[in-house]
Parts: structure tokens; sequence; C-alpha cells
């Protein structure tokens, strides 16, 4: 049933070939660079976020697992909850100062922004 998802085949309208498959393309992850080789900026956000703060950690690169558990690693750290996606970890509270040491120590190249 996985196959026959409508969903990822909306560019198709009709196909008379009883053995047509729609094939998707497969986006490959890019590999992950070791942690000099990231350059990470640590910031405050308050935006859409009912007056809470956040610290947002911007610029990872690399798979979405890797983000994942960098910022697993940090919110335990941290003691406080937050998420990791779409190549950015947020992180519940102003800590702006705490996460960039952590990243430090952790290998990271990390500055603090705005």
């Amino acid at each position: 049933m996985a196959d026959n998802d409508w969903k990822k085949r909306l560019g198709v309208v009709y196909s008379t070939n009883p053995d047509f498959k729609y094939d998707t393309p497969e986006s490959e992850e890019p590999e992950t660079p070791s942690p000099d080789k990231q350059n990470l900026i640590v910031c405050i956000d308050r935006r859409n976020r009912g007056g809470k703060q956040v610290t947002l950690v911007k610029g990872f690169k690399g798979k979405e697992d890797d983000l994942k558990d960098l910022g697993k690693r940090l919110k335990v750290k941290c003691g406080v909850g937050g998420t990791a996606k779409d190549g950015e970890i947020t992180i519940q509270g102003d800590l702006r100062d705490k996460v960039v040491s952590l990243l430090q120590d952790m290998g990271y190249k990390a500055k603090r922004g705005n």
C-alpha cells in the first residue's frame, strides 16, 4: 500500500500502461562534516512563541539524524526541552552562553549571534 501513495504521484495525470510504476527520485542527504568545520550561530528568538524566549542554533550542515543527536545532547546538558529540525536546534529559554560553551567543548565553532 505504501508503494501506491497518491500524494507522491500528484504530477502524473494518467497512464494507459498497466505495468507503469511511478519512480520518485531519492534525495541523498549530505555527509556531516567534522565538528571543527561546522560554523554554528547561537541566537535568541521571541517571534511567534507567545512571548517566550528560545535559543536557536543555526548553521548545522549534515544528516538529520546527526542534527537530532546534537540537539538531544544539548537539551540533556541544559536540562530543558526543545526540538531539532530543518537544520536548526531550538532550546527553550535564554541559554545562549551555556549552549555556546557546550558546543565549543564538543569541538564545534560556535559564536553568539544577536
